[in-house]
């Protein structure tokens, strides 16, 4: 399945930005955002609609429910994955 043509997935570098480190602590507020080891995100028209984090003993993922089901967490994996 093929992503949406306006999102794109990346593994940005850590520690993250400011501005990607407030939209992932909206989306998931009990990761330990300084512990993470790895993060992918999924971003559609500037905004991070989606995330996918791991730290040292666990992992969680987001998605923003409009956009589930379209191959997003499928890419989110793969990526963290790589």
């Amino acid at each position: 399945m093929s992503l949406p043509a306006r999102v794109r997935v990346t593994r940005p570098p850590l520690p993250l930005s400011h501005t990607l480190r407030n939209a992932v602590a909206r989306m998931l507020p009990a990761a330990p955002l300084p512990q993470l080891t790895a993060a992918a995100l999924a971003i559609a028209g500037g905004a991070v609609i989606g995330a996918f984090v791991r730290w040292d003993g666990g992992e969680a993922e987001f998605i923003e429910s409009g956009w589930r089901g379209r191959g997003i967490e499928e890419e989110l994996a793969r990526v963290l994955a790589g």
